[in-house]
């Protein structure tokens, strides 16, 4: 009998071959996908300056001007941003008129169109010196007055058409010597000034081009007034004094005196005059009564009566009214009606309008000074059947749908439905911690002194506080919010405490100002303590060292050299005490262009205080100032985790690498190279770099690049240290980098010696004993200006490095650390290339797909922070400027894990296709055996 046809068995064969390419296929990145692992927020920080503006067609919406030097126009139906503008910091904005947006820089005034931007007209005053102290309009003209003062010493008014910016009008007088520079326009033609010593008030008198004085005392205008003030002009004559507790409004009298008119006895913020009759113009007030915040309007020609009065219910995190920006429209029955933008303490944006907040915008997220971490609770255990049931079925019906996906033979709705279970199933919005450790809180603390926890997942807001501490009065001086850290992380399967932050602030700017702590819950926000320390804090060092309750100890170094211990616990003291003899730090002062390094003392100057170290002097290196300048300063991360200590090379050779924690990085420059890029001819220019041991400041290496100008960006990681600068030969940006070896561990590559133990791995290390140390570096062409530079980190340090580099066009570009070899050659050989060693080139590349940011820019980028995940091949980037933009970043590819998209139930249908197609083999093979056997 003849075999039987092969061709079903071929068929199935290719049949096998098809699952297999579309199981390759399923692998592929969906347009869906986009934004599963990634979020970007766009902000534009505290508004100081607002113009509203209303178009015949389309929505109304308001023009701002930021503390961060940002102007944008925004929906005032939604507060969605419609446009913005990110003017660099060296550009520095001041004014924003009340009308057809206007803002002044030094001597230049410029008139911007709320409708797109666009710079209408822009004028450059005449007088050398000024600085524009204020830009106003007349609401009864369309003339724009510009105030300034030139070199202290020279009053200047400018009158300027608001279409076109001609000068109209242009009076100089010289000042008397007792004004402080503080000028508001009190009317047409009077301007109010404050004298140096704040006691009283100069009316300046324009009259047919000449300029009178008459001086009035605060004093005898408010009572018991104390504490700084500020003036704001209101319209109609109508002049407002502010103070920390209190709010005065001040009538002109003629033109030779003042008068109060009514007195608010509460912190209170103003807003512009607004002009709502042909003669007659409102303003706001609007002030915190209890738990809500109280809206004022008044009319400027009878301050005694009010227009509208309402409470309003805002979020108490949010701290006091810093800034009120009024508007009106026009209500269905021809009425006015009033809303008002308002800023907060926070630097929040609230729109007020008929008792109630129509919208807010959290922009305190454009000012993050430190950013730190927390893992989420633990998901509880104990699931019913019933949830098991319906979660197998739901995981099935995904998977079938999935399937259909692959195999396009899903429906719309079908594949609607397979979008929403992706973002349903990657569960990345959980409030629970994940196995592969990608849900986390990025807790952050703004210029504020506000701290805000963001889940990863999608970047919502999970609680917020401003912290008290941290808050001041209005006029008085600021406290500073300086970093954050993770106070507490109590392991999860034996305390039941949650983790905790740390806050370190100071209470005022001088260096002796005295410190505040504030520590908080990571899940909750609350503020568990807060406490004003008794000494000043001038470096913060965090320990790698915990008490029992899993408390990491900080030192505070404050401005008499003493080292202050917290937690203040007998456990962590002893803690301290065990480890003291092995602790070292060093401190840099660019001003006295010197680095120390000193040692911690049992003994304190302050009695009593066992929690406090005197500091021991070790070493110093002080830098020529003729010719040398300190820029920078790095070192390796705390936390960083270093998976093996050799590196193999082609040869199978062994260098090891030089890991001590105690390395540093200082870069210098020439003193005429300490200005911007030019600012010095190449023969004037020269940067140095050093590698420093900190514990005895021995210098490791040193070199010189001729030439080199800043800035200089450097990140510092195991052996290695590459820095950013520029190469003003060249007229180009250049990278080095520089590797350390310790060639004391040569004689370990002997295997006879690790087989018989006469190896010296095991040895202690000490920075004592002078190194042997090897060097290789490298420098090469790179096409981009830098703003910041940071490294990945993964939870076991096998995953390849890549250096996180912030562009100028405020991207972030992955690059592999590879290329950035300084081994690499022209013409490597057959070993390099085994070894993965990549040809030399004068440039490093510019791959468009490196970009993590993909095709996002963080305006004003300011930081990158890289988190290690518990996968070992994924870190977690956030990035933060004006705007926050958070990725998953796998620099060698997610070996150790499947993606969320892979189709398990085209997995098991292929198995089980295999396992039929075997079975039906076996089954042809048995009838085959026996047909041969009946022959």
């Amino acid at each position: 009998m003849a075999a039987p046809p092969r061709r079903p068995l071929l068929t199935l064969l290719a049949g096998l071959l098809v699952v297999a390419s579309l199981a390759t296929l399923a692998e592929a990145i969906y347009e869906d996908q986009v934004g599963l692992a990634d979020w970007h927020q766009k902000y534009i920080g505290k508004v100081k300056q607002a113009v509203y503006h209303s178009q015949k067609s389309g929505r109304r919406r308001v023009v701002v001007l930021t503390e961060e030097n940002v102007i944008a126009s925004l929906d005032l139906r939604s507060g969605d941003i419609f446009w913005r503008h990110v003017i660099d910091k060296n550009d520095l904005l001041d004014q924003l008129s009340l009308s057809l947006g206007k803002f002044s820089a030094g001597r230049w005034i410029y008139a911007v169109s709320s409708i797109d931007g666009s710079i209408s007209w822009e004028k450059e005053l005449s007088l050398d010196g000024l600085e524009t102290k204020q830009i106003l309009q007349s609401p009864e003209n369309d003339i724009v007055y510009a105030v300034g003062i030139a070199r202290s010493s020279k009053l200047a008014l400018y009158h300027l058409s608001a279409k076109t910016g001609e000068v109209l009008k242009d009076i100089q007088e010289s000042l008397p010597g007792e004004l402080s520079g503080e000028i508001v326009l009190g009317s047409d033609d009077v301007l109010v000034a404050l004298n140096k010593a704040r006691s009283s008030l100069f009316l300046i008198k324009f009259n047919s081009g000449r300029i009178s004085y008459n001086k009035v005392h605060v004093s005898d205008l408010v009572q018991d007034l104390s504490g700084t003030f500020k003036l704001q002009s209101l319209s109609n004559g109508v002049i407002a004094l502010q103070t920390p507790s209190t709010v005065s409004l001040l009538k002109l009298k003629d033109t030779d005196g003042l008068e109060v008119v009514q007195r608010f006895d509460q912190p209170a913020a103003l807003s512009d005059a607004l002009t709502i009759a042909e003669k007659d113009q409102a303003f706001a007030v609007v002030r915190h009564v209890g738990s809500q915040i109280e809206f004022i309007v008044k009319f400027t020609s009878d301050v005694s009566s009010e227009i509208i009065r309402e409470k309003v219910n805002i979020d108490q995190h949010r701290g006091n009214v810093e800034k009120v920006f009024l508007n009106s429209y026009i209500r269905t029955d021809k009425s006015h009606g009033f809303r008002a933008l308002v800023v907060m303490e926070d630097h929040s944006l609230l729109l007020i309008q008929q008792g109630k907040v129509v919208w807010s915008r959290e922009d305190g997220l454009a000012s993050i000074v430190d950013v730190t971490t927390s893992e989420l609770p633990v998901e509880k255990d104990g699931v019913s059947v019933a949830d098991v049931e319906h979660n197998l079925f739901e995981w099935l019906k995904g998977h079938m749908l999935k399937l259909k996906g692959t195999l396009m033979l899903a429906n719309a709705d079908e594949v609607a439905a397979i979008q929403a279970l992706r973002l349903k199933s990657s569960e990345k919005n959980k409030m629970t911690r994940d196995h592969n450790g990608f849900r986390k809180l990025l807790i952050v603390l703004t210029k504020a002194g506000k701290v805000i926890a963001l889940h990863t997942g999608d970047g919502r807001i999970i609680w917020s506080n401003l912290l008290p501490s941290l808050r001041a009065s209005r006029f008085g001086v600021m406290p500073s919010a300086l970093r954050i850290y993770q106070w507490q992380v109590p392991h999860h399967s034996v305390m039941r405490e949650n983790p905790s932050v740390l806050v370190v602030g100071k209470s005022g700017a001088e260096s002796s100002a005295p410190g505040v702590f504030s520590i908080l819950d990571s899940y909750s926000g609350e503020e568990l303590n807060a406490m004003k320390l008794d000494h000043s804090v001038v470096q913060i060092i965090p320990l790698t060292l915990k008490d029992l309750s899993e408390q990491r100890l900080h030192l505070i170094v404050d401005s008499n050299s003493n080292a202050h211990l917290y937690p203040k616990s007998p456990d962590a003291l002893d803690v301290f005490l065990h480890e003291m003899p092995n602790l070292y730090f060093y401190s840099v002062d660019i001003l006295a262009n010197v680095i120390r390094g000193y040692s911690l003392q049992k003994s304190c100057d302050i009695e009593g205080d066992e929690y406090c170290f005197s500091t021991k002097e070790l070493w110093s290196i002080i830098f020529p100032s003729d010719s040398e300048r300190i820029a920078i300063s790095e070192t390796r991360k705390m936390n960083e985790v270093v998976h093996t200590q050799a590196k193999t090379i082609g040869d199978h050779d062994v260098m090891y690498k030089y890991l001590s924690k105690n390395l540093v990085f200082v870069a210098t420059v020439s003193p005429k190279a300490a200005g911007d890029i030019g600012s010095a001819l190449p023969e004037e220019a020269s940067l140095v770099a050093y590698l420093i041991d900190a514990v005895t400041g021995r210098i490791l290496h040193r070199v010189t690049h001729h030439g080199a100008q800043g800035p200089i960006h450097a990140v510092l990681s195991e052996n290695w240290v590459v820095y950013h600068y520029f190469n003003l030969r060249a007229h180009r940006f250049e990278m080095a980098v520089i590797e350390i070896y310790d060639q004391s561990r040569a004689d370990n590559k002997d295997v006879m010696k690790l087989i018989l133990g006469k190896h010296n791995l095991s040895a202690p290390i000490t920075s004592y004993a002078g190194p042997e140390v090897v060097v290789k570096s490298q420098s090469y062409f790179f096409t981009h200006s830098v703003k910041a530079m940071a490294v990945t980190q993964t939870a076991k340090g096998i995953t390849s490095k890549q250096l996180l580099i912030g562009t100028i066009s405020d991207q972030v570009l992955a690059l592999d650390k590879r290329y950035l070899d300084p081994r690499r050659s022209a013409n490597p050989t057959q070993q390099e290339k085994e070894e993965g060693i990549i040809p030399l080139t004068d440039s490093l590349p510019i791959i468009p797909q490196s970009f993590v940011t993909h095709s996002h820019q963080v305006e004003a980028l300011r930081g990158i922070v890289s988190i290690p995940a518990k996968l070992e091949s994924t870190t977690l980037v956030f990035t933060y400027g004006v705007d926050l933009f958070y990725t998953q970043l796998a620099p060698s590819r997610t070996y150790d894990s499947l993606t969320d998209e892979f189709s398990y139930a085209l997995l098991l249908i292929t198995i089980a296709v295999l396992v039929a197609a075997i079975i039906v083999t076996w089954i042809w093979s048995k009838k085959k055996e026996l047909r041969d056997k009946w022959r």
